[in-house]
């Protein structure tokens, strides 16, 4: 091609020069989008609508209250100024929730086991991650369903591992070839932190395996001090029945987890029309009650202690009363969720892009899109579900993990707004350009500059013309993300948790995933 004339008078190749620069990768700070951007610019309440929501979640939580507190429980809200009603159900006044939420802790870290990845879920702070209980695999090309193994949840944590815009990794999914409750807890724990050295999120059915899942995340961390310091581990906890009732084994969990350092995911899961209110606000006051009980819980036991805001309403079709997670009403009962923890500056979780689609297709491709796009841009800190949900979080897919890397990528570049500064008003550049030549921007300084610094281009998206695409092979998007997924699943094993620490677990645990499937036995051999 021509060589093109630079408006400062260098010569230089436009195409060539632009392949040169993307090829030499950014460090972290100057890429065009980072962990933790600053969220917030979509507010579907008004003032108003967040005032009245807070004062019914008052009133919810002084007169209605929870029913089934266990006796640990009972005591610490007790002790703090709540009281059981002539229903028998232990209520809240409202000046112990908002003692709670003026002393609540806002600002601690999500460790991940290497540095690079730690998490700071304050302020309008956004970050995206996995997270489910799926219980099937779906093969994207043949749609063909199959039960989730421990190996999928590894490998699913690999992929994360090499995703850019998939910041924590929460258990997507259930080994449904654990046989007891104990083997389930401490082998998911085991194949998240060992797949990934971002931050792990898990749950657990039992106190027996929190205690004895501490104990492994001790061995990894080098001392049981070192882990409190750095807890790279978090406990998605269930503690809350809808409507407005505590799950006991869950809290019996969520106390081993307070007491040993670990932060609490606090999630109240209602489903509008189900188990909780059809009508929109009222799903929202109902999941904010909950999680305040819970937050309130929480720093009763022990004040300070982390935890996270994860107000989760979910969706029914009415004509069903079957979940529908990829909904219009989903997305705005999660970004109403995220407004709320925006007006607590509560770290808040939600939930995002939990498509109803079977498989990854347009359905699937529209749906997260316009999910994320607003759920990303609503003030939450966390955004779990974002990548690889289907079936309206029955099923996970190995190859959306790619796919939607790059959707989030895509909505990330929202968040991130436009800058307007002297320098991107570009008026000299655009005199330049007019003045000297040559009439276009393509080789000029500022192109090349902000071409990896303002931009983000897909990993598996096409952007190639009719003719070039066809040359290639015609691939489509879910074509690519098969081979990526292949290449990686087959060429990527993390190694962070030294040899010697994990034979010193599995001479602990009953460990199920083989040493063999955790390495490339190929490059070993």
């Amino acid at each position: 091609m021509n060589p093109v004339v630079h408006a400062k008078g260098g010569r230089k190749g436009g195409r060539e020069a632009r392949k040169a620069l993307r090829a030499a990768p950014l460090d972290i700070k100057v890429r065009p989008v980072q962990p933790g951007m600053r969220g917030g610019r979509y507010s579907i309440l008004s003032d108003l609508d967040i005032a009245n929501i807070h004062q019914a979640v008052l009133t919810v939580l002084e007169k209605v209250g929870f029913a089934d507190a266990i006796p640990s429980c009972m005591e610490s809200i007790k002790g703090k100024g709540g009281f059981v009603n002539d229903q028998g159900r232990l209520c809240f006044p409202a000046a112990l929730v908002e003692d709670t939420i003026a002393s609540a802790n806002r600002n601690f870290l999500l460790f991940g086991q290497d540095s690079e990845f730690d998490i700071e879920p304050w302020g309008n702070k956004l970050y995206f991650g996995t997270g489910g209980a799926a219980v099937h695999i779906v093969d994207p090309l043949t749609g063909k369903y199959r039960d989730s193994t421990l190996k999928d949840l590894f490998d699913a944590a690999r992929l994360v591992d090499a995703m850019e815009h998939i910041h924590f990794f929460q258990r997507p999914m259930v080994a449904r070839d654990m046989v007891s409750g104990f083997d389930l807890d401490i082998n998911t724990a085991y194949a998240c932190i060992s797949g990934t050295s971002k931050h792990v999120g898990t749950s657990f059915v039992s106190e027996r395996s929190v205690k004895a899942t501490l104990k492994m995340l001790h061995k990894v961390a080098g001392s049981e001090k070192k882990w409190r310091s750095r807890p790279f581990v978090s406990q998605s906890n269930c503690f809350v029945v809808p409507p407005l009732k505590f799950a006991q084994d869950a809290c019996r969990c969520l106390e081993v987890a307070v007491h040993g350092g670990m932060p609490v995911l606090l999630l109240s899961a209602g489903q509008a029309g189900a188990t909780a209110p059809a009508a929109l606000a009222g799903a929202v006051v109902q999941a904010v009650a909950e999680v305040l009980a819970g937050l309130v819980y929480i720093n009763a036991l022990k004040p300070g202690a982390p935890a996270i805001f994860g107000t989760w309403p979910f969706v029914s079709d009415l004509r069903t009363g079957a979940m529908s997670g990829g909904s219009g009403e989903q997305t705005l009962l999660m970004a109403a969720c995220g407004q709320m923890g925006q007006f607590y500056d509560f770290p808040t979780g939600v939930a995002s892009a939990m498509t109803d689609s079977k498989v990854p297709d347009a359905q699937s491709g529209y749906e997260k899109g316009y999910n994320h796009a607003l759920v990303g841009n609503s003030g939450a800190n966390l955004v779990y579900e974002a990548a690889g949900m289907h079936a309206s979080l029955l099923a996970f897919c190995k190859e959306s993990i790619v796919i939607d890397n790059d959707i989030i990528g895509a909505v990330q570049r929202t968040i991130r707004g436009i800058e307007c500064s002297n320098d991107s008003l570009s008026v000299e550049t655009i005199r330049e350009v007019c003045e000297q030549g040559p009439g276009h921007y393509l080789g000029h300084s500022q192109t090349l500059d902000l071409m990896e610094r303002d931009y983000v281009y897909p990993e598996v998206g096409d952007r190639l013309n009719p003719k070039e695409w066809a040359e290639q092979g015609s691939k489509t998007i879910l074509d690519r993300a098969v081979e990526k997924t292949k290449y990686l699943l087959n060429t990527y094993y993390p190694s962070h948790i030294s040899r010697q620490i994990d034979m010193e677990i599995r001479a602990n645990l009953d460990i199920k995933l083989p040493v063999g499937l955790m390495t490339n036995s190929k490059a070993v051999s």
